[in-house]
């Protein structure tokens, strides 16, 4: 959420960074807010006056009495008696108007950084750098579809008869291997000083209207029905609204966890669940980093947690290229947001396997998290979360980029150990 602060005091500003999302109903909804709030600093001042009207009658009263003027005094009295009533009319007034300002602040989006490049949509994301060398294998290669089936790996059509499209059975070593992914961006993690949390699959709708925009959101979330509970998306949003309606002490920032869940999406929209495999799925297995951190501060760790997602990646030996997302493409919370998108040799195309957004303090205003020194002054801070791993598009990445002529799998060195010590995965005799 946008602090109103801002919107009074640089207006022309906040019009001129809404007005790059080229959506014309934000400058309607920026206008319908400065009119109100307009208004409702005028319904504040008149209350005050009517609140310091009573002091002042009050006042009179006692003098009037002094000067045996006890027929005055009384009108004056019954004058006061209406006050109160009128006070709590006009209170009730201030507060539906503060109501209707604060739902239009929701609606809008985070203003964006300067560096976010303009675009219409994700075409027109800009490469930022790539990793990693992209060779030709020598021989024809096979999806991540193919491999898995073909090494006893998966079962697609299996999960879809008891589950429906959008969810997979994982087999043999591709399970252990789901698992090894996991436990290693943990481990990678915690030697960074993150602290590991595991958090609930489900959130109440108050703390998920603080972390993202439901409007936008809820047509990919699963509801419990007859419940006030949401499955989570991401573990982003449980650890970001761990910390509502709290005050964070400034000398632990910036607070730093990774957090390791399953999450529920429904995919609804353009890219749809319309194909067998692994990449795009209803359920899947994500590793998230989450900072709360001094504004002052934030910017340069948001670069930290790009490169420490590289450094994964890197360490698994999957060639990728960072993108700077485009204005057209950024969505709602993040004021500036990074994907790296991993090589896929069967298609010769990149595709999106981490984002990492800084939300400025749009998250921590929504969900009224501050930080201050004791006895000092409070303030909101920043809230920043990128992608570590998730599992299931690692896999199509490993299965992909390391799949050899013979039709076996290496397991990328660093698995490893996580892997009993196995080094590949080999079609069953």
């Amino acid at each position: 959420m946008l602090d109103i602060n801002l919107i009074r005091e640089k207006p022309q500003e906040v019009k001129k960074n809404l007005a790059k999302r080229k959506d014309p109903e934000l400058l309607t909804i920026l206008g319908d807010i400065i009119e109100k709030d307009a208004a409702y600093r005028q319904m504040k001042y008149d209350l005050q006056k009517f609140i310091s009207q009573k002091n002042t009658i009050s006042k009179e009263v006692g003098e009037l009495k002094k000067q045996g003027k006890n027929e005055e005094a009384a009108e004056k009295l019954a004058e006061m008696k209406k006050l109160p009533e009128k006070v709590e009319r006009e209170q009730a007034k201030l507060d539906n108007v503060h109501q209707e300002i604060n739902q239009l602040l929701h609606r809008l989006p985070n203003l964006l950084h300067e560096s976010v490049p303009y675009g219409k949509d994700s075409t027109q994301n800009v490469v930022v750098r790539k990793y990693g060398k992209i060779s030709a294998p020598g021989f024809p290669l096979l999806n991540h579809v193919e491999i898995a089936e073909k090494l006893d790996l998966a079962d697609f059509d299996r999960a879809n008869k008891i589950a429906g499209a959008g969810f997979f059975f994982l087999k043999n070593e591709l399970a252990l291997l789901d698992q090894a992914l996991a436990r290693f961006a943990v481990d990678h993690l915690i030697k960074k000083g993150y602290t590991f949390i595991e958090t609930p699959l489900m959130m109440k709708r108050k703390p998920y209207e603080g972390v993202t925009d439901l409007a936008d959101f809820e047509n990919v979330m699963y509801k419990i029905e007859g419940q006030d509970a949401y499955l989570i998306a991401t573990s982003e949003h449980p650890l970001v609204a761990m910390f509502m309606d709290e005050t964070i002490d400034e000398e632990k920032l910036p607070l730093k966890f990774v957090g390791l869940s399953q999450c529920f999406r429904k995919e609804i929209g353009s890219h749809g669940i319309d194909e067998k495999g692994l990449f795009r799925r209803h359920q899947f297995t994500k590793v998230e980093q989450l900072m709360f951190a001094k504004p002052e501060e934030s910017w340069k760790l948001h670069e930290e947690i790009v490169a420490t997602s590289e450094e994964i990646w890197q360490a698994l030996g999957i060639p990728y290229h960072v993108i700077n997302i485009c204005t057209g493409d950024i969505g709602v919370v993040a004021a500036k947001k990074y994907d790296i998108e991993a090589w896929m040799p069967r298609t010769k195309e990149y595709k999106e396997i981490v984002s990492a957004s800084h939300c400025t303090d749009y998250q921590a205003r929504r969900l009224n998290i501050r930080c201050g020194k004791e006895g000092g002054q409070k303030r909101v801070l920043h809230t920043l979360n990128g992608t570590a791993i998730a599992t299931s598009r690692a896999l199509v990445a490993i299965l992909e980029n390391y799949q050899n002529k013979d039709g076996s799998i290496t397991i990328p060195e660093v698995l490893v150990p996580y892997m009993n010590g196995l080094k590949k995965i080999q079609r069953k005799k």
